[in-house]
């Protein structure tokens, strides 16, 4: 019911959005003679943020044109390799002209990028990719909508994605005959699992794994995020925060856990601060600070734009991560594709390098919950790990802004390239866009 009365709201809302964004123009219009005076940017201001705080944020692009490489700007194809029914593995794809850039491409290590499905889109992992790009190949998991995906493509679990993640980590290792894995905030847990497994089971695994703020051990320096999860029993969740997809989506009648209450919780964490931000734009509007009011709105697209997650992922989280501690207290089983159950066991990675990267002030996975995977990894020897502490850095400082630039990238790529293969086993060749018979039923109708 909550779900429909949020729906419902917000289609209300929405022409007065687009009229306030109309009146903002007409405000600022030069041709209206009293556009330069103090009052009509004002009033011009306010329409604009009433606009923005009303408006529909729908996903938005990675819009990765091109690159430079050594001073040459290389250009950049995205497009799908594989097409899953709750996420597509994306692939950016670098072209040159210039022979000597080219041969370059060719020899820099190959990396899928984990991005977490916690509420917000791959593309929050924009400029970590961006960076990525300057020397490495780069593939991305992007998970979709749970509201988008319809019911007869069934639920999708934390077993689920812990498979996912293995079907892409082969899929890559199939085309290059390596890998390295690059896991941010909460696929760190199932990404270790899933190599775990592939490791148990005597498969290929990553060249290197790199696990940024993610919650290995949530019981070391509980954060806010932490705290609400064990002061709730596993039912006040289900029964509290799991509704039903309204009938306007092609997920209807799918449990989910909507984006919209994840979004409420991002705010709720910080409420002074984002209230201080919508007063600064709207004084930057005033003052004619298009630079800065760019930037407001650059971040907040992308803030404000969430995502539902199936519920039965959801809660399977809640449960085996954030109550249960499954994978630290070794007691996480995963059921396969072929219906089998086998025990996580990250103590089986043997021929993976492990870097952890944690944030000082990381207010959503404290200090020590990821570096807690060196715990675990037993037989990985001294010289495959590495740990970095981020000093000054908050959650989002890991793998964004200067600090990821200038700090974390660098750190990042000499590990990946300690431990890069010296000659790959499997040549490059094309590999075609793979869709799951329910998506080519669909595209089919």
């Amino acid at each position: 019911m909550l779900y429909t009365l949020y729906e419902t709201q917000r289609t209300l809302m929405e022409p007065i959005s687009y009229m306030a964004k109309g009146l903002s123009k007409f405000y600022s219009n030069p041709q209206w003679p009293f556009s330069e005076t103090q009052l009509a940017h004002r009033v011009s201001a306010g329409y604009d943020l009433l606009y923005r705080l009303g408006k529909d944020y729908e996903k938005p692009g990675f819009d990765i044109r091109k690159v430079p490489v050594d001073g040459v700007d290389v250009a950049i194809d995205e497009r799908i390799e594989l097409d899953k029914p709750f996420c597509e593995l994306r692939r950016f794809k670098r072209f040159s002209d210039d022979p000597p850039t080219l041969e370059k491409l060719k020899a820099q290590p190959v990396v899928l990028v984990v991005a977490p499905l916690s509420g917000h889109h791959a593309t929050l992992l924009r400029e970590t990719v961006r960076m990525l790009l300057t020397g490495h190949k780069v593939y991305i998991t992007d998970w979709k909508n749970a509201r988008d995906v319809p019911l007869d493509d069934g639920i999708f679990s934390l077993d689920d994605y812990v498979n996912y993640v293995q079907e892409f980590i082969r899929h890559v290792q199939g085309i290059y005959g390596y890998c390295h894995v690059i896991s941010v905030c909460q696929p760190t847990v199932p990404v270790l699992a899933a190599i775990s497994l592939m490791a148990s089971r005597g498969e290929q695994t990553p060249q290197s794994m790199t696990m940024m703020g993610g919650p290995i051990d949530a019981r070391r320096s509980p954060t806010s995020v932490n705290n609400l999860a064990i002061q709730h029993s596993f039912e006040w969740f289900e029964n509290n925060v799991i509704y039903r997809v309204p009938s306007r989506f092609a997920g209807s009648g799918r449990a989910v856990y909507p984006g919209f209450l994840q979004h409420a919780g991002f705010i709720a964490m910080n409420p002074d601060r984002h209230a201080s931000s919508h007063y600064d734009y709207f004084l930057n509007l005033i003052k004619d600070d298009d630079n800065n009011a760019e930037a407001h709105r650059k971040f907040y697209d992308e803030y404000n734009a969430v995502l539902d997650m199936d519920a039965a992922f959801y809660l399977d989280t809640i449960r085996t991560v954030f109550q249960d501690y499954s994978l630290v207290n070794g007691t996480w089983d995963v059921v396969s594709p072929a219906g089998k159950s086998e025990r996580v066991r990250p103590q089986d990675i043997a021929h993976t390098a492990l870097l952890t990267v944690e944030g000082e002030l990381d207010d959503i996975s404290g200090c020590g919950q990821t570096r807690a995977a060196h715990d675990l990894c037993t037989a990985i020897a001294a010289d495959h790990r590495q740990h970095l502490e981020v000093k000054g850095a908050g959650h989002y400082g890991i793998f964004s802004g200067r600090r990821w630039r200038d700090i974390v990238y660098p750190v990042v790529r000499d590990f990946i390239m300690k431990h890069q293969p010296s000659a790959p086993a499997a040549a490059l060749v094309p590999v075609p866009v793979r869709r799951s018979a329910a998506t080519r039923k669909r595209k089919a109708a």
